[in-house]
């Protein structure tokens, strides 16, 4: 079965942007919704593929909508977050911090 070529050029650009291509895993899935493509990366690699403010994101997610528009189809993109990613690590940081606050205020009480 031929690869679909929004697969196929959202392959290229992520490939070509990131130091280590051979991790890059792209799936594709249709629905009622249209086409979402899954994108999963090294994780050294995510601040390359999101870029500042995540302007590379927005401009990978604009260019894979227009390729959609061309082929009459609406295409979302997903960058899927690595195993133990920043977002988690902010988490855990968030929880143990309102821990040990959570105690520092009893500690005033005395009890």
């Amino acid at each position: 079965m031929e690869t679909p070529r929004d697969r196929e050029f959202l392959e290229f650009i992520v490939k070509n942007l990131v130091d280590h291509p051979d991790d890059v895993k792209i799936e594709r899935q249709v629905d009622e919704m249209g086409v979402l493509l899954s994108v999963k990366v090294n994780p050294e690699d995510m601040g390359q593929l999101i870029g500042r403010q995540g302007s590379t994101a927005k401009a990978i997610r604009s260019l894979v909508r227009i390729i959609g528009l061309k082929n009459h189809a609406r295409i979302n993109l997903k960058i899927e977050e690595p195993e133990g990613g920043s977002r988690k690590r902010q988490e855990e940081e968030t929880s143990s911090s309102e821990s040990t606050s959570a105690t520092e205020d009893f500690e005033d009480f005395k009890i």
